[in-house]
């Protein structure tokens, strides 16, 4: 079962598709390094699948509304970084995409989105608030992509 909406978010730090660590609260309050802010933080199956690819390119289509002075987008898998590299590469993926891959989706199992049977990450999307409280979401089964206009939304309603 999915985190519910106003409650804090779990933070992790996960190495991203270039080996560096990222962690959740270095986006929160008045002591971000870069300033406080909001996340969108989506979690996918895998690197290389047709439905994946093209919400994750869909969001790079659309990269200004969820990267900017306000909003950081962190996208989770249980990929390796070496093959996130590669798709991130592949792809023109310019946003962070960080490894759930060891231990394995310890991350995504915090935020109740884990499938035990497939030992991957199902469609959810958190949008995090600067104080880290969860403050909208959506859980999708793995063949059904989400809709960007609803983090868009959520987003300004913060």
């Amino acid at each position: 079962m999915a985190i519910e909406v106003g409650t804090p978010a779990p933070d992790f730090e996960l190495k991203d598709n270039h080996g560096r660590t990222v962690r959740l609260s270095d986006f929160r309050g008045a002591d971000a390094a870069g300033g406080a802010k909001n996340v969108v933080l989506l979690f996918y199956p895998f690197a290389f699948t047709g439905v994946c690819t093209g919400e994750l390119c869909a969001l790079r289509d659309e990269l200004p509304s969820f990267v900017n002075d306000d909003t950081q987008l962190l996208a989770v898998s249980n990929d390796s970084i070496h093959t996130l590299r590669v798709f991130a590469e592949q792809e023109g993926l310019e946003y962070p995409l960080l490894s759930d891959f060891w231990p394995h989706g310890e991350v995504s199992r915090a935020y109740g989105v884990f499938d035990e049977e497939k030992g991957c990450a199902v469609r959810g999307t958190f949008v995090i608030d600067k104080e880290g409280v969860v403050r909208w979401s959506v859980v999708n089964a793995l063949p059904d992509a989400r809709d960007l206009d609803e983090y868009v939304k959520a987003l300004a309603s913060l």
